[in-house]
């Protein structure tokens, strides 16, 4: 069996932001020349998520109401989190998108069902962050 790692860093100008990151992963799979195993997409920062959905921006709209009514950013002083810090809701935001995602891979490929890609979802940005791939297999 071969494994193969690598690390995408972003940077979101916007405190939140969701990134379609499937060609970086593809290129990434293409790197590792496995063509049968997983491919594993994380998080590497507690404040940010990785899931996987529909690329459509009406949808994406409506998770960041949804997350937002959820965990609302402010007033900051709501959360115990935020003695000095400002993020507690971005935490949160995390917790429910999820940290990562395991993916088939199946002829060289990403075995996705219909509409599925991979995102970056950004809840504390505007600083650099990580993603770590690592993909094992034959």
């Amino acid at each position: 069996m071969k494994t193969y790692r690598q690390e995408l860093w972003f940077e979101v100008p916007s405190r939140r932001a969701f990134l379609n990151i499937t060609p970086q992963v593809e290129e990434a799979l293409r790197a590792s020349g496995i063509a049968e195993g997983l491919v594993l997409v994380n998080a590497m920062h507690i404040s940010a998520s990785v899931f996987i959905n529909d690329d459509e921006p009406g949808l994406h709209a409506d998770f960041e109401r949804w997350l937002e009514r959820l965990a609302p950013e402010k007033p900051h002083s709501q959360y115990a989190h935020n003695r000095g810090e400002d993020n507690a809701d971005a935490h949160l935001k995390r917790t429910v998108m999820g940290r990562e995602v395991v993916v088939a891979v199946t002829k060289s490929a990403l075995d996705f069902g219909p509409w599925e890609q991979i995102f970056y979802g950004e809840f504390d940005g505007r600083r650099r962050k990580r993603v770590l791939v690592k993909i094992i297999g034959e």
